[in-house]
């Protein structure tokens, strides 16, 4: 990042080696990406002095770390680790953005392309839920954090494991920073977990969450959506929105006790991995600038809009920023109050 770029942001999350097949046939084999570097090219459609947080293997590539630099993010927050760490991903798009993240060598062949070697002892990680007293490997540690990263005054944190989600908000919030957003992690977003997911929420500016993750902690009490952001708001976070995909966004504005329902800008899908992720870069950027929600949710959803024209975890930042504000003025037309 420029040294005369004042740093104002930070956003904390994983990086991944992916490997992607898009519907087109076309592949994307072993280029950055995860939730840390969508969510911070969201952000950076709308704003500079962003600060990345994460953990990454010692075989990470170098010249990657020089990119993000080069990007103009602030890469100290990044640290290599002295050991070996599986950061490979795997997905493969069927069917529109219907992800596969299984048996690889299949997808490959079902399209005719030769196998990658460095795939060749992947494994795809099973699902399960998250420790709450142990942290991931990939996850940010508190002394992780420069000194001076505390002085940024807005901070999103990408979904990662609980305890890393128990940790940050309230370490982050000793120092300058006074809007902090959180997606949290499908590791947690259980009914096992349900008693432990207040002390998460309390004193967020905002929970981004998708719907099949709240779906996912509401089973068994409530099919409404807005139930869910109702409950999830009583807990102390003044703003929830659950991120639908492909249909939009529903955003529960607490103190205002409004519901909107905003539709996905209608992008032409080439590549829908990362567009969640950046969804929460741009509402942080927009709320930040304005502090209204409603824009929040707007700035995001163009953010996730350019996402998914492209592929990468940079292509996003390619948008002019004159497109960029007229995709927002056409989309705040069709918002609806419920």
């Amino acid at each position: 990042m420029d040294s005369v770029t004042p740093l104002r942001f930070i956003v904390a999350g994983r990086i991944h080696r992916d490997f992607l097949l898009l519907n087109s046939g076309q592949a994307w084999l072993d280029v950055p990406g995860g939730n840390l570097l969508y969510a911070a090219s969201g952000l950076a459609i709308w704003e500079k002095g962003i600060g990345l947080l994460g953990r990454v293997s010692r075989d990470f590539p170098t010249d990657w770390l020089e990119l993000m630099a080069a990007k103009g993010f602030d890469r100290r927050g990044i640290r290599v680790l002295p050991e070996l760490m599986e950061m490979r991903r795997f997905t493969a798009y069927t069917d529109g953005a219907v992800a596969h993240a299984d048996n690889p060598v299949s997808h490959f062949a079902r399209l005719g392309l030769p196998f990658p070697k460095n795939l060749l002892d992947y494994r795809e990680s099973t699902p399960q839920l998250d420790s709450r007293t142990r942290l991931a490997q990939s996850s940010v540690r508190l002394s992780d954090i420069p000194a001076d990263f505390m002085d940024a005054a807005a901070a999103h944190i990408c979904p990662l494991d609980y305890l890393a989600h128990s940790l940050l908000p309230s370490t982050l919030r000793q120092g300058h920073i006074t809007t902090l957003t959180l997606d949290p992690s499908p590791g947690y977003m259980n009914p096992a977990f349900w008693d432990y997911i207040p002390p998460i929420l309390t004193g967020l500016s905002a929970f981004l969450t998708n719907e099949e993750k709240i779906r996912s902690l509401f089973q068994g009490r409530t099919s409404d959506l807005w139930e869910m952001a109702e409950a999830l708001s009583g807990y102390g976070c003044e703003l929830v929105v659950i991120k639908r995909g492909e249909r939009g966004q529903y955003l529960y504005d607490a103190p205002a006790r409004a519901r909107y329902t905003i539709p996905a800008y209608p992008a032409r899908i080439v590549d829908p991995t990362g567009a969640g992720d950046a969804f929460c870069g741009g509402f942080l950027a927009g709320y930040r600038s304005t502090y209204e929600p409603l824009q929040g949710v707007l700035y995001g959803n163009i953010s996730a809009s350019f996402t998914v024209e492209g592929s990468g975890a940079f292509y996003a930042m390619e948008a002019f920023p004159r497109l960029a504000e007229a995709r927002r003025l056409a989309l705040q037309d069709m918002v609806r109050k419920v």
